[in-house]
């Protein structure tokens, strides 16, 4: 891409990507995929990263549904002023309860930011066995309680702008499905 073509090809107009889903789900996996896609095009790209989040914003809190909610908060309220100022900001979190998303939803509405939901709705026994993060091990070996989908509620989207079956597909489609929706939506 020439530099005339990524100028005529950015588009200024930030928004919210929310991808939702159980541990290992391939949320993190989806996001940074779609970002190189849209970086390549020109767009300014931010993820935030629940893990990073959680270690330098929301260091401190627990998994108490509480202090999950305040994260949520936090990191929704990045997000929305990352894309109020001309940022793709591509959030996978698990955001277990709707309240927490709804919330976040309602701030991005607030400030007629522009917000996109998906679930990453990958089955809990896909996710088990991909356990990138060895949780879903530590959970049935009684070293870890409170896992989401697991023991610990995680509360799926009623009506998501879009809801990915990551089991069916490569990352690539995945992504490019979600690229799809940002285009058709002109957000991308």
């Amino acid at each position: 891409m020439t530099n005339d073509q990524i100028q005529e090809n950015h588009v200024t107009t930030g928004a919210t990507v929310w991808l939702t889903g159980l541990p290992s789900a391939g949320k993190t996996t989806i996001a940074y995929e779609l970002a190189g896609r849209l970086r390549e095009e020109g767009h300014r790209v931010e993820v935030l990263d629940g893990d990073e989040i959680r270690e330098f914003i929301s260091a401190g809190l627990g998994f108490t549904r509480e202090d999950r909610h305040t994260n949520v908060q936090r990191i929704g309220f990045v997000a929305e002023l990352l894309a109020r100022n001309g940022v793709l900001a591509l959030v996978p979190v698990i955001a277990p309860y709707a309240d927490s998303r709804d919330a976040v939803r309602k701030r991005h509405e607030a400030h007629s930011t522009p917000y996109v939901e998906v679930h990453v709705a990958t089955p809990v026994e896909v996710c088990s066995v991909r356990d990138v993060k060895g949780l879903y091990a530590k959970q049935a070996a009684g070293e870890l309680s409170g896992l989401t989908g697991v023991d610990d509620p995680y509360e799926v989207p009623e009506s998501p702008d879009l809801r990915i079956e990551s089991q069916n597909q490569t990352v690539q489609e995945s992504a490019a499905s979600l690229h799809t929706l940002l285009t058709e939506r002109g957000l991308a």
